[in-house]
């Protein structure tokens, strides 16, 4: 008979190796580490994140999960448990997976980690590795999936937790969390949200894990891409509806923008007038201003009525204080062309 590995025998802590490193991430972490503290039949053996990175003044800054770490380390102190040990590799190479092997883990949790697990990587683990994906899988595999679900006006989205498979976001579902969207959200409100609905679901998860649950993944895969900065330029020829969309699935990065002139302009919160207004202007004129509503800016349907905005460089302006400091700005075509 097979003896059983050091994750099956009766009595051990799952130990648990905790990879991620944006700020979405912190409340899982903080949950595994509470599983620890209340023992509760989990460990968290470790974190692994991305490198410090230069950020203000030069300064190299940890990730917002090593950050996290470093404070939970106060607790754990006071409870007579051992400081996270924190891996920070540039790659996951052979140095990489020593120092992984060294802290003797039974379980990858991988969320939002940014990096490829090879085969060679996921061997170090008995009980394999799980990943929390943000959105109802298949829809929205990939790189970006919350603000696709807000660019494609969807009325609700959720959360996965998959087992970590060769192709990117297609291992079977441990379990999953349906959200109901009010079409207001923006990406930083609904990562918020994510956030701390996907700690719980780890926590339900990971204290009677059982990998044999998953279920395989139903329906057509659709695929989201990486966002790059470009992508926020507004196009006035699309609809209110859809470039409110885009303001709110870019924010807080990479925030949406339009130009006039030489200077660049962030719309930072809209929202389309309802019932439409169509108007004969060309899109991207400034129509004027409305008490209740903002500035109104024509597009290629309906009006966009925006309450915040600010110039490259300036400080961030409710459309009140913006209209003051800029004159003639109702008849302004943004956008150029």
């Amino acid at each position: 008979m097979k003896e059983p590995s050091g994750a099956e025998r009766p009595g051990r802590a799952l130990r648990v190796l905790f990879a991620a490193s944006p700020a979405i991430a912190v409340p899982s972490l903080q949950a595994v580490s509470r599983l620890e503290l209340e023992g509760r039949g989990v460990a968290l053996a470790g974190l692994l994140t991305n490198p410090d990175s230069a950020r203000k003044r030069g300064l190299a800054q940890p990730t917002d999960v090593s950050a996290a770490a470093f404070e939970l380390d106060r607790a754990r102190r006071e409870r007579g448990l051992a400081s996270i040990p924190q891996l920070k590799p540039e790659k996951l190479d052979l140095q990489a997976r020593e120092e992984a092997a060294a802290l003797a883990p039974d379980l990858l949790v991988s969320f939002a980690y940014g990096r490829i697990f090879g085969p060679r990587f996921l061997a170090l683990f008995p009980r394999g590795g799980i990943n929390i994906h943000p959105s109802l899988l298949p829809k929205y595999r990939g790189a970006a999936p919350i603000p696709a679900a807000i660019l494609s006006g969807e009325r609700e989205t959720g959360i996965c937790v998959q087992k970590l498979a060769v192709e990117m976001d297609s291992g079977d579902i441990l379990a999953r969390k349906r959200i109901e969207l009010s079409g207001r959200e923006t990406t930083l409100s609904l990562s918020e949200a994510v956030s701390h609905r996907a700690a719980a679901l780890l926590d339900r998860l990971l204290v009677d894990f059982d990998p044999a649950a998953a279920r395989p993944q139903t329906g057509q895969a659709v695929y989201c891409s990486q966002i790059r900065k470009e992508d926020g330029a507004i196009d006035w020829a699309r609809s209110a509806v859809q470039i409110d969309a885009q303001i709110r699935a870019y924010t807080p990065w990479p925030l949406s923008f339009t130009e006039l002139g030489t200077d660049t302009l962030f719309i930072l919160e809209a929202r389309p007038l309802e019932p439409a207004a169509v108007g004969a202007a060309v899109p991207g004129t400034v129509l004027g201003t409305d008490r209740e509503n903002g500035i109104l800016i024509q597009t290629g349907d309906g009006v966009l009525a925006v309450s915040r905005l600010q110039w490259q460089a300036k400080k961030a302006l409710d459309w009140k204080a913006f209209c003051n400091g800029a004159r003639n700005f109702t008849g302004a075509r943004l956008g150029g062309g």
